[in-house]
């Protein structure tokens, strides 16, 4: 026994490479898996739950290390996961005898529900806990899925027409009188309705955009033609932050800060594509308005366009809090979130809209400003989120909704297409800055918030990357 011991040591000390004959190659036997069934069940769990979370706007790194930790929870050790703004694809990995499961899942609904991504949140945490089994699991989600919103949408129209209002006093400063909100208010909940009619009639989100955009400024025009409205620039940039806020600016700088460029570059161009639908209806209407109004409309010169004055400044900044609570909180509202991720989202806004109005006191550029206002609200909510139990990202692009840069955005249109003047192309420029500020703050206090949210805030420890959506720290993959 002594000997046959000794010679199988040696054995294994042996180069392996010599020990295979010419001509053969060497075998890999993959993990230990459940049955082909089971494999393909857990596969499309994981897609499913990560198509959820992409189409509310969550970033490819949560949804590639929520889809990781769903397969390992489940036997799945060796999965690679291939996430694109249109498309998700994992690839279970058998071995070099045997050829991969492959699942693939096609990203087609873009409409956001938080309420269904805080339930599928909180089902990956019983997932991830062993609570349930996969069948258990697929179960649950396809309820989740399938339900309906938690309100009827009209409670949607009237968020969205107190979202502009909010904004319309915001931008103002708290001046304009009350027919500014009214005004503001009445053309988004009218743009809201007639996008729905177009969204049941599969009208391109382009021409949507387009349409909202044109009616939008219609109104306002009109008002201001009749002497209804003082200042209509205040009441169409309302509704343009209105029509920009449902957009993937934080997911889009997430993506490219975290490395996943082909998804950045999608959901740029899709912000892009939208924006240009947006301005085509702005000018069109900007242009027919200015050419058939005449002297009428003689008065409206963006130029002039800046924050309504009032008496005291401290009345001025706690409106401002309130009007960026009251945004954040009705875009939460409008995008069906729960009561306890509405009203912290409410608070995130109100603490960016005041950082931000503080800031712009002393005199910080503008860009600056939305940019260390958006990374207190990422930093704060991503501490806040996981304590409650709410997704970071509701947090995250409900405080991001009260500084979207509609009016700069309104002036360049304005500059670019009546006055004709080049500075327009500067000042869309300017829009831009600020809108790539706002996201990549976002982030920026999501990633500084991961080592205090961890006990004793370990700084020497591995930090993951900002994390808006799905577990915080992505389960570790064997690579042998």
């Amino acid at each position: 026994m002594g000997i046959t011991q000794r010679a199988r040591g040696v054995l294994r000390r042996r180069d392996p490479e010599a020990t295979i004959p010419p001509g053969t190659r060497n075998v890999v036997f993959g993990p230990a898996l459940p049955d082909e069934s089971t494999v393909h069940l857990v596969l499309d769990l994981g897609l499913r739950i990560g198509e959820v979370q992409m189409a509310s706007g969550a970033g490819a790194s949560d949804v590639t290390a929520t889809i990781i930790a769903v397969v390992n929870a489940y036997g799945l050790p060796h999965c690679e996961v291939d996430v694109i703004y249109t498309s998700i694809t994992v690839s279970c990995y058998r071995g070099t005898e045997l050829p991969p499961i492959t699942s693939l899942r096609v990203v087609r609904n873009r409409s956001i529900d938080y309420t269904r991504l805080a339930d599928v949140e909180e089902l990956l945490r019983r997932i991830t806990a062993n609570e349930l089994t996969a069948g258990e699991a697929y179960a649950e989600l396809d309820r989740i899925t399938t339900a309906p919103h938690p309100f009827p949408r009209w409670v949607a129209t009237v968020a969205w027409a107190g979202m502009a209002a909010s904004l319309s006093v915001l931008l103002g400063g708290g001046g304009g009188g009350v027919m500014l909100p009214v005004t503001a208010a009445a053309a988004t909940a009218l743009v809201d309705r007639i996008g729905r009619l177009l969204n049941k009639r599969a009208l391109p989100f382009f021409f949507q955009q387009a349409v909202g955009g044109a009616v939008a400024t219609s109104i306002a025009l009109t008002f201001y033609a009749l002497g209804w409205l003082d200042n209509p620039q205040l009441a169409v940039a309302a509704s343009i932050i209105v029509l920009l806020s449902g957009m993937t600016v934080v997911g889009s700088m997430q993506d490219a800060i975290t490395g996943y460029n082909v998804t950045a570059a999608g959901r740029m161009a899709e912000l892009a594509l939208m924006s240009a639908g947006l301005i085509a209806g702005v000018v069109l209407s900007l242009y027919a308005g200015v050419r058939i109004g005449g002297d009428t409309m003689a008065g409206l010169d963006a130029t002039d366009i800046g924050r309504a004055q009032v008496l005291t400044p401290a009345l001025s900044l706690s409106l401002q809090v309130l009007a960026g609570a009251s945004t954040a909180a009705c875009f939460a509202l409008a995008s069906y979130a729960p009561p306890r991720p509405l009203l912290v989202g409410g608070i995130g806004g109100a603490v960016a809209a005041g950082t931000h109005a503080l800031l712009l006191l002393v005199d910080v550029h503008t860009v600056l400003a939305g940019a260390v206002a958006t990374t207190l609200v990422g930093f704060a909510g991503g501490i806040i989120a996981r304590r409650l139990r709410i997704p970071s990202l509701v947090i995250a692009v409900s405080g991001v909704a009260p500084l979207l840069p509609g009016l700069a955005t309104y002036r360049g249109l304005y500059e670019l297409s009546v006055l004709g003047s080049p500075s327009g192309a500067t000042t869309l420029m300017l829009a831009a800055a600020i809108g790539l500020a706002l996201g990549a703050g976002v982030v920026l206090g999501e990633y500084l918030a991961q080592p205090v949210r961890t006990r004793l805030g370990r700084l020497e420890r591995r930090i993951s990357g900002p994390r808006l959506s799905g577990p915080l720290w992505p389960t570790k993959r064997r690579l042998d």
